[in-house]
């Protein structure tokens, strides 16, 4: 039987307080992140990482010191490895993006595992090219150094996969329900927000966040939702994607409605979740005068999740493209240049 390396993508987490600063120098160096020349880039990221380092300090002290995103991520792999065991001797190993394991670090543990196939697999269900694509890239590079030229297939994006959909609902049926005994439910569909110029130079990360909220409401089939798609983790002076959780939660008191909000782009817990989202936006709404705050969990290894990214794994072994999205072929309309797959037809 084929040897198969199924490689998850994510972008990492500082694992002690002393590299919290490191941490955020290596995601703000990222030309995909802050577009500037080499020179001026690092300049102005580690400008930002220094004005940023006690905010995060006290962020991830409210975890203990560091993030669990390393460890959440390789139980999603672990999940993952089991329910592929059919298909062949598969191993899936993770790759971060900003800390360790770094991609180079990954790429050569591939490469000693010497597979017949890879498979890339993004645990950002929406296509970005501040994430994904940043992500494919750095591994390009590692795999290019190892001079690992093993037969590899990529996917893309799956904003509306079947099971990754459903592993929301479940979950967002049963919070809405304890919500209606504090009136009418108010749903805040909550995402990693993106400068509004990155989306309009052709990023098609806010048209697949839309994408999944879509199908999330007609899979949950709840008679007049009360719904709004959202953005939160502004940083900087920049105009953001709206609009923001934060003042959708102010909105929200201002109603007197209780909220269910529900992470959408995130797929394990880290700070964004464990601590932006239940702790400093619990105590907003409280402040805002919400009268019921619940958050939904990421979709962790729920079975159903885990489910859809294996069945992405098998059509991606069997599909003669190089690159598939969970929707078959293109999914973005012609105008996204920043989609992976720019230049393909689209299916829809």
């Amino acid at each position: 039987m084929k040897k198969i390396a199924v490689v998850l993508f994510n972008l990492g987490g500082p694992d002690q307080p002393e590299t919290i600063k490191p941490f955020l120098v290596n995601l703000f160096s990222d030309p995909a992140i802050i577009r500037l020349p080499a020179l001026l880039r690092q300049i102005v990221a580690r400008l930002i990482a220094a004005r940023r380092t006690g905010v995060a300090t006290d962020m991830y002290a409210r975890l203990g010191g560091r993030s669990p995103i390393l460890e959440n991520t390789q139980a999603q792999a672990s999940a993952l490895e089991k329910e592929l065991a059919d298909i062949g001797t598969t191993k899936c190993f993770v790759a971060m993006r900003y800390w360790h394991p770094f991609t180079h670090e990954t790429a050569r543990a591939v490469r000693n595992f010497a597979p017949d196939e890879i498979v890339l697999l993004p645990l950002y269900p929406q296509f970005s090219t501040t994430t994904t694509a940043s992500s494919f890239k750095s591994w390009q590079e590692a795999a290019n150094a190892e001079g690992l030229n093993t037969p590899t297939k990529i996917i893309c994006c799956y904003p509306g996969e079947p099971n990754f959909i459903k592993a929301i609902a479940q979950m967002v049926r049963a919070a809405y329900e304890k919500a209606r005994a504090h009136g009418a439910p108010r749903v805040l569909f909550s995402a990693h927000g993106l400068p509004e110029r990155i989306v309009k130079s052709g990023d098609p990360y806010q048209y697949q966040c839309e994408k999944t909220v879509a199908a999330l409401v007609t899979e949950l089939n709840i008679a007049n939702l009360d719904w709004t798609l959202c953005y939160q983790s502004r940083v900087g002076p920049l105009q953001w994607i709206g609009p923001q959780t934060d003042e959708e939660i102010k909105h929200a008191g201002r109603d007197k409605a209780p909220l269910v909000i529900v992470p959408v782009a995130f797929v394990c817990e880290h700070a964004e979740t464990l601590v932006e989202l239940d702790i400093f936006y619990c105590e907003l709404a409280a402040k805002a005068g919400v009268p019921y705050f619940d958050r939904v969990p990421t979709v962790g290894t729920t079975r159903a999740f885990i489910k859809g990214l294996a069945d992405l794994v098998r059509l991606a072994l069997h599909d003669q493209r190089s690159c598939i999205s969970g929707e078959g072929g293109r999914l973005c309309p012609s105008e996204f240049s920043g989609c992976f797959n720019h230049g393909a037809t689209q299916t829809e």
